[in-house]
């Protein structure tokens, strides 16, 4: 045990068991005293005691309160949810308590987080990992193995709260990563928000007359189009102008592409695709 905490004699909740929240229940159990999981829809807490990702399920639709005592409260919600949540904390609890959140952008969370009571010890995380077919029975246990794990402390934030983010990371095994909220927002704008756009364009404007040839490249090009909108609507709002930076870079070289097609200048075409290529293997570390 380190600054007073202990993952494995703690009881620790999970608000939302979808994809992300179902595979960090199933990551964790077995490795801390009790498992909470907490939904608003029934259906989904009765498979997680069916399959026994949970210890124990409660519902936490609107207006209810948290009818058990947690030492980690994990929300694995969309972000507006995260940031509703945020703000009913205080009715729901009234104890010491560490508030970890999972969401895809972290500004707008961590300010929620600093304006919370004393009685909570606030840090935000995000796994970079998923799948774009979401809920409970797609959850898997090795979803953020070897996945950068991004931690995000206040300034307020113990050790106590850091170390708890570090055993749970540890647990599920993914990679450790501390950043300030904004850097966060900033490269994940380029890295993972612009890239479901981009699928996103990419599907719409391919006529569905074309799919008898669809092959691997347009598949995993456009697999991020297959998320559902509404998981991505908070994100793309949260992080709006750090977004359209991204979205104005890569019109401009795109554009610079269109313009060497038009001119039939294909020396110069060859030269950014040869960039193109190098950033790429520079990138992913190819």
């Amino acid at each position: 045990m380190e600054d007073g905490f202990a993952l494995k004699d703690s009881i620790v909740g999970i608000v939302g068991l979808g994809l992300m929240g179902g595979s960090l229940a199933m990551a964790l159990q077995g490795e801390c005293a009790r498992l909470i999981g907490f939904d608003s829809n029934p259906a989904t807490l009765e498979l997680a005691l069916a399959k026994n990702i949970v210890d124990q399920a409660q519902s936490l639709a609107k207006g209810e309160r948290l009818g058990v005592k947690v030492d980690v409260l994990i929300l694995a919600t969309p972000v507006p949810v995260i940031l509703d949540l945020l703000r009913r904390l205080r009715s729901l609890i009234s104890y010491r308590c560490i508030i970890i959140d999972i969401g895809s952008t972290k500004r707008e969370i961590l300010n929620s987080m600093s304006m919370l009571p004393t009685n909570f010890d606030p840090i935000g995380g995000h796994p970079i990992c998923g799948k774009e077919k979401l809920g409970l029975e797609n959850a898997d246990a090795n979803l953020f193995r070897n996945a950068p794990f991004v931690v995000a402390p206040l300034e307020h934030t113990s050790q106590r709260a850091k170390f708890a983010a570090q055993q749970i990371v540890s647990v599920v095994g993914a990679k450790y990563i501390e950043m300030d909220a904004g850097d966060h927002d900033r490269i994940l704008a380029s890295t993972s928000h612009l890239p479901f756009l981009i699928s996103s364009a990419l599907s719409q404007s391919t006529s569905p007359e074309f799919s008898p040839l669809i092959g691997t490249g347009f598949r995993s090009t456009s697999r991020l189009a297959g998320t559902p909108s509404h998981m991505m609507m908070g994100v793309l709002q949260s992080n709006r102008e750090n977004i359209l930076n991204s979205i104005q870079q890569f019109c401009s070289s795109l554009h610079a592409m269109e313009l060497a097609l038009q001119n039939e200048d294909y020396a110069t075409l060859e030269t950014i695709l040869d960039g193109s290529q190098a950033s790429y293997l520079s990138l992913t570390g190819n």
